[in-house]
């Protein structure tokens, strides 16, 4: 059974930036929505007991049965991209990449700076609903990207890339506080990316 990510600060934590309306909503409504229709549409998939989030992501197709697909698909997306999400996102912590990371981004981007610029780009150009992505292969390689709906690299690539820093550019993500301003939003969710964290996730 899958759970969703403990947040380790309360839902005011991360204001002025992200505020604790949105907070409480997106986390404790629309992420634990995610979390229970994923944890549901595996009880009929018994075959899929025990294995991990990213390996059910990466073969998505061994589910035959269309519909229990599109839902693992839709849920099990939503729950993984949103526990990197806020996992990633905290008060305090380096507001720069640190350590391999921050010299892999200055090899496969030149500096930070310009890797803001190509994932503000991405979250920017995404039509409708969908996410931004920073993602790393099995050569530390990096690239960014983005994806509809709740879809994410692993699915898309079959488990050959996998997300290190996600931005949620649905509307729940930041409508009740910054309306139709997509770019304000994800201008203020680099203030409250811990770099530390992606670190972690890239080593």
């Amino acid at each position: 059974m899958f759970k969703q990510i403990q947040l380790n600060y309360n839902f005011n934590g991360l204001e002025p930036y992200i505020d604790e309306l949105t907070m409480n909503t997106h986390y404790g409504k629309h992420h634990a929505a995610y979390t229970n229709n994923l944890n549901s549409a595996l009880e009929k998939l018994p075959e899929l007991k025990g294995q991990s989030i990213e390996n059910i992501l990466k073969d998505l197709s061994a589910i035959s049965d269309e519909a229990l697909r599109t839902s693992v698909r839709n849920n099990g997306g939503g729950y993984y991209n949103h526990n990197l999400y806020f996992d990633t996102m905290t008060p305090g912590g380096s507001k720069e990449p640190v350590g391999k990371l921050a010299k892999q981004i200055e090899k496969d981007f030149g500096n930070y700076q310009a890797l803001k610029e190509k994932l503000t780009s991405a979250a920017l150009g995404r039509f409708g609903s969908g996410w931004a992505w920073l993602s790393t292969n099995k050569n530390g390689d990096l690239q960014v990207s983005s994806s509809p709906n709740q879809d994410n690299p692993i699915m898309e690539s079959n488990g050959e890339w996998t997300p290190i820093l996600g931005i949620d550019v649905w509307e729940h993500a930041y409508y009740l506080k910054y309306k139709n301003l997509r770019g304000d939003y994800i201008a203020n969710f680099f203030e409250v990316v811990n770099w530390d964290i992606v670190e972690k996730y890239y080593v």
